[in-house]
């Protein structure tokens, strides 16, 4: 096991003191394995530009994982993924639940497909997509959307996904006031939550939204 290994899960664990978010040592060292991974990939593949280990722990894991309380249901797609995020962060936490990582770069899907192999997760699928063009072959209870686009963007492009038993979860930061005033009367807000994370993250809400 590497210094820098042992030194982001511990990390990890510190960032999420005062948290939500409970972790085992399984997940907490996949979540590691998928930081070196990525860390590792981006010199060639430039999939994030988040470029130190330490600050794509915090910026991008610790960042995904605050949702995973809250999510119940079974079957989600992550839009606009890039190398799998929220969705690989969220399917480590949550394996009883199902995950279509939809992306339009091969190199990104390529690089999700690995971390599937070497990290066992038998819970994420991959897609090379835009999204308008994306039919999915089970019922969707969840589109989960991170730094993908503006609310209505998101909507508009992504309502084929799911029916009126679906849910739209979009992670920001602040509370995007504006934006849900210029909201479609198509949909409805069900509600948003302002996150318990660590200070590091800042403020954090989910807005979930429903199909009329």
């Amino acid at each position: 096991m590497s210094e820098l290994f042992t030194q982001l899960e511990q990390q990890l664990e510190t960032c999420l003191l005062g948290s939500d978010v409970v972790t085992d040592k399984d997940q907490r060292d996949k979540l590691v394995n998928y930081v070196l991974m990525m860390h590792k990939w981006n010199k060639a593949y430039n999939l994030t530009s988040v470029r130190s280990p330490e600050q794509m722990l915090i910026k991008h894991i610790v960042d995904s994982i605050v949702v995973s309380p809250l999510l119940t249901e079974s079957q989600y797609i992550d839009v606009g993924t890039g190398p799998g995020l929220p969705g690989i962060p969220l399917a480590i936490m949550c394996p009883d639940k199902h995950f279509i990582l939809l992306d339009s770069l091969g190199k990104r899907v390529r690089f999700m497909k690995q971390v599937a192999y070497e990290l066992k997760l038998n819970n994420i699928q991959p897609v090379q997509s835009r999204v308008e063009n994306f039919i999915p072959s089970v019922k969707i209870d969840g589109v989960i959307s991170r730094a993908f686009a503006s609310l209505n963007d998101m909507l508009h492009w992504c309502q084929h996904l799911v029916d009126s038993q679906g849910v739209f979860w979009a992670l920001k930061g602040q509370l995007p006031t504006d934006e849900l005033a210029q909201m479609d009367d198509k949909f409805s807000l069900i509600e948003s939550i302002k996150l318990n994370v660590p200070d590091l993250i800042g403020e954090r809400h989910i807005i979930k939204i429903r199909k009329n």
